[in-house]
């Protein structure tokens, strides 16, 4: 196995401390699972050095548990499952927000997302095993919160799920991450896995599981995480106000060609990919001109995967000049996404799903 320090080498570092990392666009499409050592990072704080032998994870709440496990004890008490999931920051793509006007977070481009396949333990079977009834359904007002090792700004860091999506069967307790186990920087020895959900509610290097009836108090649930009109800022938000982030909107990039690429006149393969939380891509339009006209892309979905990517691809015959190349996907309620950062702007820099551009000069 790699060290951390050559796997940092290969990805676009915006942070050390904390660890925050993304893969060149053109290496994320490469395969559709994106390799551990090329998955983006997000970290909240210093990266926890946890012994697996001495792990343990504690599961309690009114009515549930207590409940103490092992790593050993997961893997012998309940089934495996896999799921093939995207993981998702919701800041995935600030980068196109930043350029609008300032925002606060890192500088990301359309690399904070990575699609795996997570082997683990489904979180509704520890649940029932702790106590909650087998019945829990959408109509539940509990809440189950995550405690992780590691430390942001003086506390464990902390969020919390609606009850019906942590019953759901893709939820998952994770050990595994493309079939080898977790890297450090990717959570090991367990982190959640919530798919269509935004990455910062998949804790890593989890330590206790709480099922209470009201959302996480930490800060960052509480705090942070937040989605706020254009008109509010930092000194004026008030978190309470806030949307809670949890699923991701419906967005696109391209992948290849890489931005400010020289291209030869004539045929020339775009390709990239697009997400759209829990519901199905049905349609991706790629433009040479801004978004004047569109064509297209062929689709590239994985059978069983309903909360993984879609990639997809298009041959387009480029004229020589400076063209502007533009995605826009559509999901299966007929949605598509905003023309232009400017409509979605926060001072977070959050959820930028406008249509994603690339300009390239051809000759």
């Amino acid at each position: 196995m790699s060290s951390l320090t050559e796997r940092m080498a290969r990805l676009i570092v915006h942070g050390e401390r904390p660890y925050n990392a993304e893969p060149p666009l053109t290496r994320l499409r490469a395969r559709y699972r994106t390799p551990a050592e090329d998955f983006y990072v997000r970290s909240h704080g210093d990266l926890p050095e946890i012994d697996p032998a001495t792990w343990r994870l504690s599961i309690d709440g009114a009515g549930v548990g207590p409940l103490d496990l092992s790593l050993a004890d997961l893997r012998a008490r309940f089934p495996e499952a896999t799921v093939t999931a995207t993981m998702q920051c919701a800041g995935n793509r600030r980068a196109d927000m930043r350029a609008v006007a300032p925002v606060s977070g890192d500088p990301w481009d359309g690399g904070a997302i990575g699609t795996a396949d997570w082997t683990g333990i489904r979180l509704g079977d520890i649940l029932r095993a702790a106590g909650v009834a087998p019945g829990a359904n959408l109509h539940s007002d509990l809440h189950v919160a995550f405690e992780s090792h590691d430390v942001v700004e003086g506390q464990f860091y902390g969020v919390s799920i609606p009850l019906a999506k942590a019953v759901a069967d893709e939820t998952l307790l994770a050990f595994a991450m493309n079939g080898a186990p977790l890297l450090p920087e990717h959570g090991f020895p367990v982190r959640a896995v919530v798919p269509g959900f935004a990455g910062v509610r998949s804790p890593k290097w989890l330590k206790r599981i709480t099922v209470q009836d009201h959302p996480s108090t930490n800060p960052m649930q509480a705090d942070d995480y937040k989605l706020f009109p254009p008109d509010v800022t930092a000194e004026t938000a008030d978190p309470a106000k806030g949307h809670t982030i949890e699923t991701m909107p419906l967005n696109a990039a391209i992948c290849e060609p890489a931005r400010g690429a020289r291209l030869k006149m004539g045929e020339t393969t775009v390709r990239g990919y697009a997400i759209a939380g829990d519901r199905a891509v049905v349609r991706v339009d790629v433009s040479s001109d801004g978004g004047r006209s569109w064509h297209q892309a062929v689709l590239e979905h994985k059978a069983g995967a309903p909360f993984a990517w879609t990639f997809w691809e298009i041959v387009l015959d480029l004229p020589s000049g400076e063209r502007d190349l533009v995605v826009r996907a559509w999901d299966a309620a007929g949605q598509t996404q905003p023309a232009r950062p400017d409509e979605t702007w926060n001072f977070k820099g959050y959820l930028s799903a406008s249509w994603h551009c690339v300009r390239v000069e051809v000759a």
